[in-house]
């Protein structure tokens, strides 16, 4: 089969890239071809035969022209023509979707439908919802200016996200945000799409609020492959680890608040981000940065437990999974997707997300309990995931394989 796999960002950069890339392998090592399409960026690192990608913008910065601004995010004529360029040269059976709104936005998908016209064959078009824009004008169901998490936009309409500045305490840009929104269900556009892959049940209970695609949700974790029995002999060292983004909506200040109440317990903290320098300012915190790798994995695995301490509705982390599968116990926010992944009282335990208190109770458990860490580390090493091969055979059977 021929797979377009879409995304405006085609370099790492998150979750979804992470997602994308190995996406892609296991389909090119299962015989099959695959081509990119996204953004134009000086860290790209996948791509397609036509070299054909959209320009690089921010719609943070808003690093664009300010007169096209509002219509570029809106709808992009770019978008459409160099997709266009892609799909005439590749022809693919396939378009996968994954992050698309307000730098390629939904005009691909009109263009992808137009070309299929052309076809003597149907486009098979699946999304994967990396996060809840469909029903959340700013993705991530959580006003930035509060931190209060939030769904009104499912349950009384867009006109919150103006309401409570939803975009970055943007007026401007959460009144272009609801519009998108609002523009784009009026016109049924997501109609267009033939299968929506959910990668935790929680995103879709949210997403099943939209009734244009209710019926095409299908529930399917994010992969992780198994390590051999070999790579999981680890001896454990006395530190905690926190791997992820450095900022406000992964809870890390309620976080800092526990670990300066705790100076006899030593922090690692892996990632990098707003907050990197109130985590230096912390006595007993390791910061070591961005990692990947052997690096990143041997910090896991070796760590007596983890903490995701998220205070956003986080859909399918990986940090929750790769912690697990390193044989590291979790200590998770009781939120979102991460307690899909976790069997309290088995391989890890849940907290109230952004209460202080009882972070600081479960965290003060769990290091003061040796005996209950070590078995929660026995149980990870029987918690599988779908490998990334077995992923790709289900991803197959949705894109049509014969």
């Amino acid at each position: 089969m021929k797979v377009l796999i879409v995304n405006k960002f085609l370099y790492p950069n998150g979750g979804s890239e992470t997602y994308i890339f190995k996406l892609g392998e296991v389909l090119r090592e299962k015989g099959h071809e695959v081509q990119y399409f996204g953004m134009e960026h000086k860290g790209r690192i996948v791509g397609n035969e036509v070299e054909s990608y959209t320009g690089d913008l921010d719609f943070h910065t808003g690093r664009m022209k300010k007169v096209l601004y509002p219509f570029q995010i809106i709808y992009s004529v770019e978008a459409r023509k160099k997709i266009r360029k892609v799909l005439r040269d590749f022809m693919p059976d396939v378009v996968h979707l994954n992050n698309f709104n307000f730098q390629l936005t939904p005009s691909i998908i009109y263009e992808i439908r137009a070309f299929e016209k052309k076809m003597p064959k149907k486009i098979k078009i699946v999304y994967t919802a990396h996060d809840g824009q469909f029903v959340c004008p700013n993705h991530l169901m959580r006003n930035p200016v509060t931190g209060e998490l939030c769904t009104k936009c499912m349950e009384t309409g867009v006109g919150n996200c103006v309401k409570n500045r939803c975009l970055h305490g943007s007026m401007a840009k959460s009144l272009l945000a609801a519009f998108e929104n609002r523009l784009y269900r009026t016109l049924g556009t997501y109609k267009q799409i033939d299968c929506v892959i959910c990668p935790s049940m929680f995103i879709k209970n949210k997403l099943a609020t939209y009734d244009a695609i209710k019926d095409k949700l299908i529930v399917m974790h994010n992969f992780m492959d198994q390590p051999s029995a070999k790579e999981t002999f680890v001896i454990k060292k006395d530190y905690v680890v926190y791997f992820g983004r450095y900022s406000e909506e992964k809870g890390i200040r309620t976080l800092l608040k526990v670990c300066r109440r705790m100076p006899e317990i030593p922090f690692i903290f892996v990632g990098s981000g707003p907050l990197e320098e109130e985590i230096n300012r912390v006595g007993n915190i390791t910061n070591k940065g961005f990692m990947t790798g052997e690096k990143l994995r041997r910090t896991i695995e070796e760590a007596r437990f983890a903490v995701i301490p998220s205070e956003c509705y986080e859909n399918c982390p990986f940090s929750v999974m790769e912690s697990q599968i390193y044989g590291t116990p979790v200590l998770g926010a009781n939120l979102g997707g991460i307690p899909e992944l976790i069997s309290d009282g088995e391989t890890g335990e849940l907290f109230q997300s952004g209460n202080e208190q009882d972070l600081h109770a479960k965290i003060y458990e769990l290091w003061h309990n040796r005996e209950k860490t070590e078995r929660y580390t026995k149980n990870c090493k029987n918690v599988v995931f779908d490998t990334d091969e077995q992923y790709c055979d289900k991803i197959l059977k949705i894109y049509g394989e014969k």
